[in-house]
């Protein structure tokens, strides 16, 4: 699976700890970042894919997250 993407996503310059805020923790300060990120929608595509449900990808939190999944999932089947 390519990655390349991860070059010019912007979270590479940015503290990890935002992208895994503690439980109760605020996921606005990450999806702000996403907003302005060039490689939002192919890290959103990588999370789908390789089904991450932990932390914030492409400007989606975990519960965001398992619902696109559980769709992909779904849609797959059909």
């Amino acid at each position: 699976m390519n990655e390349s993407w991860r070059e010019e996503a912007i979270c590479q310059q940015t503290d990890p700890a935002l992208f895994h805020p503690e439980p109760g923790g605020s996921t606005a300060p990450a999806k702000r970042t996403c907003m302005d990120c060039p490689a939002r929608r192919r890290c959103l595509d990588y999370a789908l894919e390789t089904e991450q449900i932990w932390g914030i990808w492409g400007g989606k939190d975990q519960t965001e997250l398992r619902r696109l999944i559980r769709a992909r999932r779904a849609q797959a089947a059909a």
